[in-house]
């Protein structure tokens, strides 16, 4: 099991199994992720990870053991 380093946007830092849902690790972390439809098409969930946009109701942490992963939510003026 590889464990990941995140930083989440409040500074705060968990780790997290590769291939854990972004909802878990950020809910796991205590920094919850807004969600809408649960299905990928709103994109009320939508994060940015290391630069790379995810819909965090649809993706999974990915990376390399050594790495950091720095999140950011993502603001979007309808939700």
């Amino acid at each position: 099991m590889t464990l990941l380093s995140l930083r989440w946007p409040d500074g705060r830092l968990s780790r997290a199994s590769v291939g854990t849902a972004w909802l878990e690790a950020a809910q796991q972390a205590g920094c919850p992720i807004p969600t809408g439809c649960l299905g990928g098409s709103c994109g009320a969930c939508e994060i940015e990870v290391d630069g790379e946009m995810l819909r965090a109701c649809i993706s999974c942490v990915e990376g390399a053991a050594d790495a950091t992963l720095a999140i950011n939510l993502v603001s979007d003026p309808y939700w």
